[in-house]
């Protein structure tokens, strides 16, 4: 294609109809008040969508429009154009027809840019259309850090040498900190697990080398692997920036910090943990402006959710939600918190940490080290007159028996448990010497769930079964197996080519009915497990799982991968 002309963005959308006279003289008064561009005006005004915009400079310029919500990005031509370039010239390679490049270009009447492009990519170049927010958060999502995260941590290696002379400057704790090397690699780390959607960094020391991962959608991805000798100065750093003890190596620390990325305050929770090679750290990323979820956004199947809605909703009682360590239990009861939040009503946290801040709440976050304890802040928490209460984590004996007294007072008590499934949840509490009777009392259900890694959207294809797969699901739909379109990601650039994005959790409910709360009074397991399953008929988590590969929200797979912990 040729260089695109020049055109009058006002003039062409009033010839195309896609805005009035009137429209565009209110815009451009707007456009000479405030500085902004014509477009930003116009979408912000709500007289033209960004899509309508990009798609009628395509039909002008007779150009492609690209949707890059479904277009699949190859990484090795993205790379023609530096990521630096591409923000600033808001352009991408898309493709390659016959030697010429396809560029998707946000403005296309910027000549000087696609002049720029042509220099840059040095090759002929194609143009497409595409929208600024989409190109944006394509460029995001295409552009790894990888490469610049392995040349800080190198260049950190060179100033360290055998014995560096100036620690201090390394470590960002003289003046220019921001300049230092140890800062300039981890905000780099940081700003990378964040666009990944990373949930947890850990940084290992191996016999030869450092191993950075980050777990994204609950599964651990190498990211980077650096020389060994940087190990000290980023623990060193992170020890710093958490208030921790930098000359304790040789027991485990927890702290915090709070760091800000992309405008984006971020709370991050670190534990340090000496091992063979060196000081291993783990960090957990909680994003504070996140909104919070509301309960019908879950995708809570509907008979949980009105059972669950109709359990927090009472007066007094506990309602638990149990499963492993990242499972969204937290997210759950935050959504409940959310659901019941009232002027009329006062809510009490006790947390370690306090991972979601929301307005009206009362929240208290534990500090064992001046024995600020869970059992301790309960008891006050008491006197303090609430209606509901939010513990944690029943950790131990003394604070389950102060929750379940409270439950019994009067008060509506949320709380977490670490139990395999809904079932084994009172067992548990009985194991940990809580009084039958207060279990029996004062648990009105039993909420358990999993997060399954959802299939990605934009990769989504039909999946013929393997043998093994259609042998385990024969034994939960029966002679229903085939009626069933199953479907798999085949990897893209938006999933980096794993095939899932994102997780939805999946559930089952246990609710102590009256046949229950006599099982477990009269104290036999073995009873109280079979009216359990009575009373849940079949509504499992494994069966939840099942429920999404038959709908094509996750694989066979990784349904399978879900029931394999649920029988360890």
């Amino acid at each position: 294609m040729a260089r695109p002309e020049k055109i009058r963005l006002g003039d062409m959308l009033v010839q195309q109809g896609l805005v009035t006279g009137d429209q565009l003289k209110v815009a451009l008064d707007e456009q000479k008040r405030t500085g902004r561009k014509l477009g930003r005006v116009l979408v912000d005004s709500s007289f033209v969508t960004e899509e309508g915009i990009s798609r009628g400079l395509a039909r002008q310029l007779g150009a492609e429009f690209v949707d890059l919500k479904t277009y699949q990005i190859k990484p090795e031509l993205v790379a023609r154009l530096p990521e630096t370039q591409a923000r600033r010239l808001r352009a991408l390679v898309l493709g390659e027809r016959g030697g010429v490049l396809v560029v998707g270009m946000a403005d296309p009447t910027d000549l000087a840019g696609f002049d720029d492009i042509a220099r840059i990519v040095k090759a002929d170049i194609d143009l497409a259309v595409v929208t600024e927010s989409q190109l944006l958060a394509t460029i995001d999502r295409v552009y790894s850090r990888t490469q610049e995260i392995h040349g800080l941590a190198k260049e950190l290696t060179d100033d360290m040498g055998d014995l560096p002379g100036d620690f201090g400057n390394l470590l960002g704790l003289t003046a220019g900190a921001e300049d230092a090397p140890v800062v300039k690699l981890l905000n780099t780390v940081f700003e990378e697990a964040l666009k990944m959607r990373a949930s947890d960094i850990h940084v290992e020391p191996q016999e030869k080398s450092l191993l950075i991962r980050f777990r994204i959608d609950g599964v651990l991805r190498v990211q980077t692997e650096a020389d060994s000798k940087i190990s000290t100065a980023l623990v060193l750093r992170l020890k710093l920036m958490s208030g921790l003890d930098i000359s304790e190596k040789r027991l485990p620390q927890d702290g915090r910090f709070n760091i800000k990325l992309r405008n984006m305050p971020i709370d991050i929770r670190i534990s340090t943990m000496p091992t063979q090679h060196g000081e291993s750290v783990v960090m957990r990323l909680l994003a504070q402006n996140t909104g919070l979820l509301q309960l019908d956004k879950l995708h809570m199947p509907p008979h949980v959710l009105e059972r669950f809605r109709h359990a927090i909703n009472r007066p007094s009682g506990i309602v638990l939600v149990t499963g492993p360590t990242g499972s969204g239990k937290t997210t759950t009861l935050y959504a409940a918190l959310n659901d019941l939040n009232s002027p009329e009503k006062k809510i009490i946290t006790v947390e370690d940490p306090v991972e979601y801040r929301l307005p009206g709440l009362n929240q208290v976050q534990v500090h064992e080290k001046i024995d600020l304890s869970f059992s301790r802040v309960l008891r006050t928490a008491l006197r303090q007159d609430p209606d509901i209460i939010l513990l944690g984590e029943m950790r131990d004996q003394e604070t389950a028996e102060i929750g379940m007294r409270a439950a019994m007072t009067g008060h509506l008590v949320l709380s977490t448990l670490h139990t395999n499934d809904a079932l084994s949840t009172p067992i548990r509490l009985l194991d940990m010497g809580v009084p039958r009777y207060m279990v029996a009392l004062s648990i009105q259900m039993v909420l358990a769930q999993r997060l399954l890694r959802v299939i990605c959207e934009n990769c989504a294809a039909p999946h013929v079964l393997l043998p093994h797969e259609h042998l385990w699901l024969k034994s939960e739909l029966g002679d229903r197996v085939d009626q069933f379109q199953y479907k798999a990601g085949t990897g893209c650039s938006h999933c980096s080519n794993t095939g899932y994005q994102g997780r939805q959790a999946v559930y089952e409910v246990l609710e102590m009915t009256n046949a229950l709360v006599e099982a477990a009074n009269r104290g036999d397991p073995n009873e109280f497990m079979v009216a359990g399953r009575e009373q849940m008929a079949g509504n499992t988590l494994r069966r939840d799982a099942v429920r999404l590969a038959v709908n094509g929200r996750t694989t066979v797979d990784e349904a399978m991968r879900i029931s394999t912990q649920l029988d360890e």
